[in-house]
């Protein structure tokens, strides 16, 4: 058996995927979790995972992160980012990170399966939109923006996600709703922006990012 984790925060979208993944006989869905650090947590107990399928955007501890400390700790675990952002950004981020794929969570069970197999094999599964926008990031390089944000100031990719969205003077309850997270967690990161920044408003935040 293939043994596989999950780490998925909307129970909706974790039950879906789960299904989609037992359609095929030879895999296991061993545990499902709801953010990287419960993930984490998962794996300390039992490492014994061939593959996990890991959303992004979570509370507590994202994809990502998550991702990075499971290369560092147990590298012969395969990640596959599975998620609704198509982001060259997030795509950057979660190659630097370590993972070996990146699906879009419509795919249908046999692309699944067909890139659970394929990730097994020392390959990089991904989703035909995904790899369009690989062969740009290769072409072109990382944003310049955001690497000189990162680089400057040790903003996260997901900072300047939130950043970017005040600008576009989108409010909290908005960015947590586009985002898929809590209202406190956008409201935290607003408040790490602001101490990196050094600033204490939206507007001078916004003008130093510009």
């Amino acid at each position: 058996m293939i043994k596989i984790a999950i780490a998925e925060d909307l129970p909706q979208l974790a039950d879906a995927l789960k299904e989609k993944v037992e359609l095929g006989k030879e895999f296991k869905v061993k545990s499902v979790s709801s953010n990287g650090k419960e993930l984490i947590g998962a794996l300390t107990n039992d490492h014994n995972i061939d593959v996990v399928l890991m959303d992004i955007n979570m509370p507590t501890m994202d994809g990502i992160e998550a991702t990075e400390q499971i290369t560092n700790r147990w590298p012969q675990i395969k990640i596959i980012m599975s998620t609704v952002f198509s982001d060259e950004h997030y795509l950057f981020d979660s190659i630097m990170a370590g993972a070996t794929g990146y699906l879009m969570k419509d795919e249908p069970p046999a692309k699944i399966h067909k890139s659970i197999y394929e990730a097994l094999e020392g390959g990089a599964p991904m989703s035909k939109e995904i790899a369009r926008k690989s062969l740009n990031l290769i072409k072109r390089g990382k944003p310049r923006k955001e690497e000189n944000l990162a680089e400057e100031y040790n903003l996260t990719v997901r900072e300047i996600e939130i950043l970017e969205h005040l600008s576009k003077g989108n409010s909290y309850e908005k960015i947590a709703d586009n985002l898929y997270i809590s209202y406190g967690t956008v409201r935290k990161h607003v408040e790490n922006c602001y101490r990196k920044l050094r600033v204490h408003s939206k507007l001078e935040a916004i003008n130093k990012i510009k």
